[in-house]
């Protein structure tokens, strides 16, 4: 069972930068895990903004790309968001998510807050 924790939300003004983390817990084959980062903002479905496989294959929403880059550091059991250029629509609660492959359970962190405003 793995859990994850994910930290570094805020507020920020529009054009500003954040980095989430997600730490992972409770498995000793985090490098083994896709992971990915999901968001839902108010009165709407939870999205997926970019995601990274076990070998490191990044793809991304088309709304963030070239703005947001996500990665890995198997040896910390984390996962990054970088967000830079941040907009008023990417006002959400952040999501990481964690599963073995189709068909697998995911595991889902509590959530980050996100506001972009000025």
């Amino acid at each position: 069972q793995v859990q994850l924790v994910e930290s570094g939300g805020g507020l920020v003004q529009p054009g500003g930068s954040l980095r989430l983390s997600c730490a992972a817990s409770g498995s000793s084959i985090f490098s083994r895990y896709a992971m990915a980062w999901y968001r839902q903002a108010p009165e709407k479905q939870r999205e997926l903004v970019a995601a990274i496989t076990s070998g490191n294959k990044a793809n991304y929403a088309d709304s963030v790309k070239g703005r947001f880059t996500i990665s890995r550091d198997n040896a910390k059991n984390t996962v990054y968001l970088e967000m830079n250029s941040l907009k008023p629509e990417d006002t959400a609660v952040y999501y990481c998510c964690a599963d073995l492959g189709p068909g697998t359970r995911h595991y889902w962190g509590q959530g980050a807050q996100v506001t972009v405003s000025s």
